[in-house]
């Protein structure tokens, strides 16, 4: 193996979990990792396909790094879909598949031995039914657990370039989440964050279901949090009274990313989302009734070609309405070889213009939300030290940032549950002093 290896990730929380096994792996075959790009033998990108910005920015760097002249080994979703594209950029790239992480050393090996020919580069990037899990990793963070839990999903939305890449559904074994987790935690991890492209159809596979899944991981007899990623509302509307139960455990975070992309019913059936605005319009009230501080996300897409203003103004009232704390906004990309690549894309000034307004509604709405925690002391946990800002980053009950300026009284509080007075109140975090 390569002496130092420089790793860039991008994307979800899954693309991270990924980087720590990547990492993991190479640590224990001899090679170092390094955070200085300039010192690598190696630089490994783990790309993200969701957005077109992200990609075009993503593809700047690779065509960059062909200056360098270094082996750079491409992972994540590109490495799935646009191998041939990226190789023009960057004659000394390679391809390890969203579904190969496991093969980082071989692929490695095989290069080194010149036997990565077309045919042996096309086994790496196939797809595969790899289960990534109970595997060594270095964490970017040890007091978090990142958890992927299953690869693909049961959906065929008609923008997503993801699914290209990532595939069907295939669900980890329970068995196997719930012991790669207590590792974690027998090794310090305090927070535990499950991942995957969509949560809520874990175990359909498997005879089993999401609920079944969290009910044996809260039971572990640890002290820690657990944190749901996104679940898309068709499939967890089936589950909802039984994830409502699971939620009132005290070790769960009141933290709920129900995407719903777009307000109007009618788009959304184009979108092929397979759920109408009325399903997370239930799940996020019967959750706001039992749970009336939880933290709801959600994501919406400004700008699919056939959005028309009335369809825009029902994206709009849903915000109005619902006030999602937080919203992951994004406009419209296209993609090549997805259902919606061949419709006619909207005036990009009106794209603009209401990607501004939703966003002024949402920031409006989301910090009126976060007053009723202003001068209130809650219980805080701390796990994050943001060194270059000079802060503290914490979550609270509800999974809110809450940020804490350091000083020389409260140096030592990484990792510990404490109690904090909210003093400032933002759209997306909240500024608290140590009581």
């Amino acid at each position: 193996m390569e002496n130092y290896t420089y790793i860039e990730t991008y994307g979800c929380s899954a693309n991270q979990n990924n980087s720590e096994i990547i990492a993991g792996l190479l640590k224990q075959s001899g090679t170092e990792i390094t955070n200085n790009q300039d010192i690598a033998d190696i630089i490994i990108i783990n790309s993200c396909a969701v957005k077109s910005k992200t990609e075009n920015k993503i593809k700047r760097r690779i065509q960059d790094l062909e200056k360098t002249n270094k082996l750079l080994i491409i992972t994540g979703c590109m490495s799935d879909t646009d191998a041939k594209y990226i190789k023009k950029l960057n004659k000394n790239s390679i391809f390890l598949g969203s579904h190969h992480i496991k093969g980082i050393l071989n692929l490695i090996r095989d290069y080194k031995e010149s036997k990565l020919d077309d045919k042996k580069q096309l086994e790496y990037v196939s797809f595969n039914k790899e289960e990534k899990i109970l595997l060594p990793k270095i964490p970017q963070n040890k007091l978090i657990s990142i958890t992927q839990i299953l690869e693909g999903c049961l959906m065929n939305c008609t923008y997503c370039k993801t699914k290209l890449a990532k595939g069907d559904l295939f669900s980890y074994p329970e068995e196997d989440i719930v012991k790669s987790i207590e590792s974690d935690l027998k090794n310090g991890a305090k927070e535990v964050w499950l991942t995957s492209q969509d949560n809520s159809v874990y175990g359909l596979d498997r005879n089993t279901n999401l609920p079944n899944l969290l009910k044996k991981i809260l039971n572990l007899n640890y002290n820690f949090k657990l944190r749901l990623g996104m679940a898309n509302p068709g499939h967890f509307y089936y589950i909802l009274d039984e994830m409502i139960e699971v939620y009132r455990h005290p070790k769960m975070y009141k933290f709920l990313h129900i995407p719903i992309q777009s307000g109007s019913d009618k788009i959304l059936k184009e979108m092929k989302r397979l759920y109408k605005k009325e399903t997370v319009e239930k799940i996020i009230s019967r959750f706001r009734e039992k749970f009336p501080d939880i933290t709801i996300a959600t994501d919406i897409i400004i700008g699919y070609p056939t959005e028309t203003d009335y369809d825009f103004k029902e994206s709009m009232d849903f915000v109005k309405e619902f006030r999602p704390d937080v919203l992951n906004l994004s406009k419209f990309s296209k993609h090549k070889r997805t259902a919606a690549e061949k419709l006619k894309d909207i005036n990009i000034k009106i794209v603009n213009k209401r990607n501004l307004d939703i966003m002024r509604e949402h920031r409006r709405t989301a910090l009126e939300n976060k007053q009723k925690f202003l001068n209130k002391e809650i219980n805080i946990f701390v796990n994050k030290k943001i060194t270059e800002n000079g802060f503290y980053e914490a979550r609270d009950e509800n999974y809110n940032i809450i940020l804490i300026p350091i000083t020389n009284e409260n140096k030592n509080i990484l990792g510990k549950n404490i109690k904090v007075l909210i003093e400032k109140t933002g759209v997306h975090h909240m500024i608290g002093k140590v009581v």
